[in-house]
């Protein structure tokens, strides 16, 4: 139990939002024109350049302050090590290019030092990660498979007809060449890309690939990895496969060859999978105690490359190697420019998973070593290191957590890491490349299938988001099918247009309720929720916790209609059907006025020709009706009140209406468009024609400019109804009451008019809500 201290007492007074603007001076947002914030933004000063020069260039940042003695060893041991690992992840990860093993060392190289005065990220390892490099090798193999490089060979064979046909190769020269070109073409697609959102600013795209659905995307990313790797471990030959179910024809290929497969490779293979697999989980396990992971990437690939070149695998057992690693650098050629309408929706849907990586991994960083990473500059940063690279033939960079998670975690403190780590690399480029030339293609596959346990490992995530949240486990699950059978590409814009589907869905049918008091406090809850919560006799207290738009209007409307247990529409219909029913009655002469309301003649055993000559006395006080010859009578206006919740002298089923007062808590309403706002404005206005009043409560000052700007208050929805908080409007409408300014909803009063007049019509079009501005149902003239 909470002791008197836990309590608080506050004593201020009601608060409309009209009096609580005038208490408090509210006070109008200042704005300024175009013109004058293109002349701000154009004014400078040496404070200003200062800024956007560290801006452009965050190595300003740090540099400039750099602890030489502190941080330069940790930073040297972190680049070598980081080095070493950058050099065999580029050879694998070349391979899901298509491309030579030289060209993935050149995209772990060149992108580094634009990043290292770009980046905003000091422990980033920029370079290849096996998900961007699948995207631009399955842009590779549709647009250079190999059938389109064949050429006559110089054997002959006879086939089951006996006739003799030509074999043909692939010409390996002109299919590397124009895979190459494809590949930094795409890079520099995807550069220019990056480049753009962020000079645009529009890194927050990145936001709309939630978690659930990257786990999705790098699960299946992970699948087509292992799958494309396959030939290479057995060392069978398959086509080029790409886009729709492109798995399950590498897959028919594989298995249809696998008596070809090369026992060399599949055990070296094997090998290598098992005992990367087995130190990883050493290094994991051990990570507190062991100062540095063990590299066991670089160890096994010495090995296998020694064991490789003193018993000649190729020779002896025709085992596939890398077979060539030219020293030094090929010459700096420009993007194919023809290739660019063929490959733009790819090299986007790249851009914007290489960026969604890499700054997913950059914030983990950024929190742990309190540290601030600009979204935009990463963009431009990631922009330029991409086109910088493509046109040194390599290919896309991001980043890869088991890259960074080594340079972090072996005291990397800057891109002084990342700096080092590019020079070990330029040393295995110029001089020790030849060198790794005996080492199998299937030692590098390998390497990247056990790169993969992490990704995988991400299916673990499914039945904790089942029990989280279902709908995050749909957008998972139904992401990581999609880029399964539909490739990577067409499948995360699928997994992007279902992640806003559901978006949409639960913000057209939002969590509605109806509340209720706790006694003695300004507290409200739903009713639902909380035994001791009261509802207020005569007020109904209705919350949306959602924004109200065009796609969840008439939801909302449902709701309310239910909390409040009656539709106002039809409230009035009846009510308007009763009244002309009751005028008829009177016209003729079966239905008599009088003080205490409608009595029917035949009760009171009057003719009904007398009707016309009987009046409430209290209604003739100044005088009999007055005879006009030759013209219709005019009869003297008679109060009379209709209970509509007693028995009505008519087979009228009116619904009961035992409110007096509505309040829409819009607490949790952050927005409302043109198409809610109008349809809120007739809803209130189909309240107010029965009687109810409606109160507008919670609304923020942003909202409130909203339902300004369109046009939500008019002469008869006024501003009067908003108010503070909750517990404003029901001590406000609790005062009314006690004063008597707000009238009993289930009496309404009619006056007798003319009884050569007809009744107010009522229109079905909720369009012509507006011609109704009486505020209860009195009619007059009838």
């Amino acid at each position: 139990m909470y002791t008197i201290m836990n309590r608080y007492s506050v004593s201020r007074p009601i608060y409309s939002k009209r009096a609580f603007e005038e208490d408090n001076e509210r006070q109008t947002p200042e704005s300024r024109s175009f013109r004058e914030k293109i002349s701000i933004f154009l004014t400078c000063s040496s404070s200003r350049a200062k800024q956007v020069l560290k801006g452009l260039f965050p190595i300003l940042d740090w540099l400039l302050q750099y602890p030489v003695k502190l941080w330069l060893p940790s930073d040297v041991i972190s680049g070598v090590s980081t080095g070493l690992a950058c050099c065999l992840q580029g050879l694998a990860y070349a391979l899901l290019v298509y491309v030579g093993p030289v060209y993935g060392l050149y995209a772990a190289f060149f992108p580094v030092l634009p990043y290292f005065f770009l980046g905003t990220s000091r422990h980033l390892s920029v370079g290849p990660f096996p998900v961007t490099c699948l995207m631009v090798g399955s842009e590779v193999l549709a647009l250079a498979p190999d059938e389109e490089f064949m050429l006559p060979g110089n054997g002959t064979s006879v086939n089951e007809t006996g006739l003799v046909s030509v074999a043909m190769e692939v010409d390996v020269n002109a299919r590397d060449s124009q895979r190459v070109t494809i590949a930094s073409t795409m890079t520099v697609l995807i550069g220019l890309f990056q480049l753009g959102m962020g000079i645009l600013h529009v890194g927050f795209l990145v936001r709309y690939l939630s978690d659930p659905l990257v786990g999705g995307f790098t699960t299946a990313a992970a699948f087509h990895v292992l799958i494309s790797q396959l030939s290479l471990v057995l060392s069978v030959p398959t086509k080029s496969h790409s886009g729709f179910l492109s798995f399950a024809y590498i897959l028919n290929d594989v298995f249809q060859n696998i008596w070809q497969t090369n026992v060399a490779d599949l055990v070296a293979g094997l090998l290598t999978i098992l005992i990367v697999m087995a130190v990883k989980e050493v290094n994991a396990k051990f990570e507190h105690k062991i100062p540095v992971p063990i590299p066991i990437e670089v160890i096994v690939t010495v090995i296998a490359t020694g064991i490789s070149y003193a018993v000649d695998l190729r020779s002896h057992y025709g085992a596939s190697i890398v077979h060539s690693i030219p020293r030094g650098f090929v010459p700096v050629q420009r993007p194919k420019i023809e290739l660019f309408g063929r490959i733009i929706r790819s090299s986007f849907s790249t851009a914007v998973v290489g960026y969604a990586i890499a700054v997913s991994v950059a914030k983990l960083y950024e929190t742990k070593h309190d540290y601030k990473i600009d979204g935009n500059q990463e963009l431009i940063a990631f922009g330029i290191s991409n086109i910088f690279c493509g046109c040194f033939s390599g290919f896309v960079a991001t980043t890869a957590l088991s890259r960074t998670a080594i340079q972090e975690s072996t005291g990397g403190k800057t891109q002084m890491a990342g700096l080092i780590s590019a020079l070990i690399v330029l040393i295995v480029i110029v001089a020790l490349g030849p060198l790794l030339q005996p080492l199998q293609k299937s030692v590098l596959a390998g390497i990247v299938i056990a790169n993969l346990k992490g990704m995988f490992m991400q299916i673990s995530d499914v039945p904790i988001l089942w029990k989280q949240s279902r709908t995050d486990c749909f957008i998972w699950v139904f992401t990581c099918i999609s880029c399964i059978i539909l490739g990577l590409d067409v499948g995360l814009l699928t997994g992007v247009v279902f992640e806003l589907g559901t978006v949409v869905v639960r913000s057209q049918f939002p969590s509605c309720s109806t509340l209720g008091n706790v006694p003695g406090t300004e507290i409200y809850r739903s009713i639902k929720n909380y035994k001791n919560i009261v509802e207020i006799t005569g007020i109904k207290i209705f919350k949306c916790n959602s924004p109200i738009y065009f796609a969840n209007m008439d939801y909302v409307k449902e709701q309310l209609r239910d909390a409040v247990g009656f539709d106002a529409i039809r409230v009035f219909k009846k009510r308007n059907k009763a009244l002309k029913k009751i005028h008829k009655l009177v016209k003729k002469g079966k239905l008599k006025f009088t003080e205490n309301g409608l009595v029917p003649v035949a009760h009171m055993g009057v003719d009904n020709d007398a009707f016309d000559r009987e009046r409430d006395p209290e209604q003739t006080e100044s005088g009999p009706s007055e005879e006009m010859e030759g013209g219709p009578r005019r009869d003297i206006e008679v109060e009379v009140q209709v209970d509509w919740t007693s028995a009505l002298p008519v087979d009228v089923t009116v619904p009961k209406v035992d409110i007096h007062s509505l309040v829409m808590d819009f607490s949790a309403v952050s927005f409302l468009d043109v198409k809610s706002a109008a349809s809120l404005r007739l809803v209130v206005k189909e309240f107010m024609r029965i009687g109810v009043r409606v109160y507008i409560a919670g609304c923020d000052d942003e909202t409130v400019r909203k339902m300004e700007a369109l046009c939500f208050f008019d002469d008869m929805v006024t501003k009067d109804m908003l108010f503070l908080t909750v517990h404003d409007a029901v001590l406000s409408i609790k005062l009314e009451v006690s004063n008597g300014n707000v009238s009993d909803p289930m009496v309404d009063k009619i006056s007798q008019m003319q009884i050569d007049k007809e009744p107010l019509p009522f229109s079905d079009d909720e369009d012509q809500i507006e011609t109704y501005e009486s505020q209860h149902m009195a009619i007059r003239g009838l």
